[in-house]
């Protein structure tokens, strides 16, 4: 027993990995973890005293909410660049390398956009560049995302034509079809594919797809905290408007919104009034000249060049499976801790976990314990569930290094908290699928 702990006191010596990157003590921790289930012994106060030099160390935290997410160095040195106009040969050239790459995102032909606003900012681009006072958008409604949605086509002056789901599920192809056959003259399908407050993914958007196209619709997707993490391919899925957000699964710094537009959505926007600052038509006119109307944030699309220059050499195809790897070690770590994943099976996120707060457990000290102990954050419920659940953002830089330590973390926050459950079990039912 003597040596099997020395093993772990060998493997975890936070003092011999001071001047070196936090990343690397990370990976000390989990070799320490694994040596720790290997010979059955119970974690102890070694593996505290690494985790948190390791987050000391560089002035860094974990940060595993659903968005802004961690970034990666060379994405954060690219905003230290030169600033250069946005008139300019220099920013030509940027302008032409973001477009090239952000359709490669998208998975698409057309025409793609970086727009210097928020995630919601992108959402109302959208919906007033494509929905005037009056039309009819059928809208399903399982989430606060979906929600703020529906409200942004009431803003618009759109007839929301809802169909309703609990929080947790999800609605169906079937029933869409069903409210486009029973209400009649419908403009467009507006639909969250990714649910950010249940962490519920409507797997049903490919049918949806040719539902929109049967019906001479458009189909409008918010796509803010999915696209980068699991399949979207939005030409052949016959997706008009994908909207998504740079902090997200892109691992970019906040602040822009992306969007691609087919050529039946320039239809319809050519038609709309337009507002000024997010008006697309003068986008497109300004795209011809490699350019934006307006002045951008020149750092962030540094940032997200960089950004999107990793995603290109990493491929779609392993990022996502990257992604559905973590996401199936958070849910088994989840379930076998004794916890219940918020979302039906079927339509759960792998880029959100959502899950509910024990009876007994005071969530917000879960988190603040995770965070002050063991430098990792992670987020509280949305909207209604705020108090119920909570939230684990599986995105952009994620890897079997920060899915265990947050799993670590989490386990030791419940069990100082007084939670049952066989200490243990959580890491080591992650681990199994890194195998």
């Amino acid at each position: 027993m003597r040596s099997s702990y020395a093993k772990i006191r060998d493997a975890i010596n936070p003092s011999a990995y001071m001047n070196i990157d936090v990343h690397a003590c990370y990976y000390q921790l989990i070799y320490a973890l694994k040596i720790t289930y290997k010979y059955s012994l119970q974690p102890n106060i070694f593996h505290q005293k690494l985790l948190g030099s390791c987050s000391e160390m560089m002035g860094k935290k974990l940060i595993m909410v659903p968005g802004p997410t961690n970034v990666p160095d060379s994405v954060m040195r690219a905003m230290i660049k030169p600033i250069i106009s946005h008139r300019s040969e220099e920013f030509r050239r940027l302008y032409e390398s973001l477009t090239e790459n952000m359709r490669y995102l998208f998975q698409t032909e057309g025409d793609v956009f970086a727009l210097t606003v928020s995630g919601t900012g992108g959402v109302d681009c959208m919906i007033y560049n494509t929905i005037s006072p009056g039309d009819k958008v059928v809208i399903p409604v399982f989430g606060l995302f979906s929600e703020r949605m529906k409200q942004a086509i009431i803003r618009r002056g759109g007839k929301p034509i809802e169909i309703r789901a609990s929080w947790g599920k999800c609605p169906t192809a079937e029933q869409i079809r069903e409210a486009i056959e029973r209400e009649g003259n419908i403009k467009a399908i507006a639909i969250v594919y990714n649910e950010t407050s249940t962490g519920v993914t409507f797997r049903d958007l490919p049918q949806i797809g040719k539902i929109a196209q049967e019906n001479d619709l458009l189909l409008l997707v918010d796509a803010v905290s999915i696209l980068g993490g699991d399949e979207l391919p939005v030409d052949r899925w016959k997706v008009d408007i994908c909207v998504t957000a740079s902090q997200k699964c892109i691992a970019c710094p906040p602040g822009l919104a992306l969007f691609s537009v087919s050529e039946r959505a320039w239809e319809i926007i050519e038609k709309t009034q337009r507002p000024f600052y997010f008006d697309m038509i003068m986008m497109r006119e300004f795209d011809g000249k490699s350019e934006t109307p307006f002045t951008p944030s020149i750092p962030l699309f540094y940032a997200l060049d960089e950004a999107l220059k990793i995603i290109r050499e990493e491929g779609l195809s392993r990022r996502f499976t990257r992604h559905k790897i973590c996401s199936e070690a958070f849910y088994d770590a989840v379930e076998t801790l004794g916890l219940e994943p918020l979302p039906e099976k079927a339509v759960r996120s792998q880029t959100v976990i959502t899950f509910k707060i024990p009876e007994g457990i005071d969530g917000a000290a879960i988190r603040r314990i995770m965070d002050e102990k063991y430098g990792v954050v992670i987020a509280g419920g949305a909207g209604k569930l705020k108090e119920s659940t909570l939230r684990i953002g599986c995105m952009g830089i994620i890897s079997e290094k920060e899915t265990m330590l947050t799993i670590y973390a989490l386990e030791n926050a419940l069990q100082s908290l007084g939670y049952k459950f066989e200490y243990g079990s959580g890491v080591e039912a992650a681990r199994m699928r890194f195998q």
